[in-house]
């Protein structure tokens, strides 16, 4: 509960500011987000329903609308500043609602047929990943999809420091302020980071068909599953 409430904070208090600074956060921004939702988004039929986990300002939600308008999309998320940009960022678009709240402890109620997230669930502790993939699982229709865009550890100490320390010193030269980087460092604190080859056993320990990651960029990686 206490993790809980500090990233609930953590994100509230750059919400203003999250989209802007997340393309500088991210080196890898452009292939991360569009052209690997490019590339799944061509390959499966349009979905009934999409459920974004930690949807935050929505972004994500965003490209997937582009490809799919004609579905509907619950966004759902601790943060309620951050949803609030996410409102006005689709302001006037019946076929999106939203949720705060915590889904890790409960998905929403309506059925859905894609569970999409990104850069939300590395904050969970691995055990409660287990369970979150196990309910997707439980959840999904058969040839239903999850995907996750995320960051990870890379699963050895020394490669690891190699991907934290690259990923810092990209910082310092994308104009982010010394606020920008003091916040991101508390942020670090709540992240509880797997490697991508843990996380894709555990979803198909789930019982999950087809996983696999589809996208990687040090410590970035989108990962598919398929009921």
């Amino acid at each position: 509960m206490k993790m809980r409430r500090e990233i609930e904070e953590q994100f509230n208090k750059i919400a203003g500011e999250y989209d802007e600074n997340r393309r500088k956060f991210i080196p890898c921004f452009d292939d991360f987000y569009q052209k690997t939702t490019d590339f799944i988004t061509s390959n499966i039929d349009a979905p009934n329903r999409v459920i974004d986990l930690g949807a935050g300002t929505g972004l994500l939600t965003y490209y997937w609308y582009q490809r799919f308008p004609g579905a509907a999309y619950i966004l759902i998320d601790l943060a309620k500043d951050m949803l609030d940009i996410a409102r006005k960022r689709f302001d006037h678009l019946e076929n999106i609602s939203y949720e705060v709240g915590n889904y890790s402890h409960k998905l929403p109620d309506a059925a859905f047929d894609a569970v999409i997230s990104a850069l939300s669930i590395h904050h969970l502790e691995d055990g409660e990943k287990q369970r979150l993939f196990s309910e997707i699982y439980d959840r999904l229709p058969q040839g239903g999809l999850f995907v996750n865009y995320d960051q990870f550890c890379a699963g050895q100490p020394e490669l690891n420091h190699w991907y934290d320390t690259y990923w810092e010193n990209h910082l310092t030269d994308r104009g982010l302020s010394d606020q920008d980087i003091a916040l991101w460092r508390e942020r670090r604190k709540l992240d509880r980071e797997c490697a991508v080859e843990q996380e894709t056993a555990w979803l198909a320990n789930s019982g999950f068909n087809t996983v696999k990651c589809v996208y990687s960029c040090q410590k970035f990686a989108v990962i598919v599953a398929v009921k």
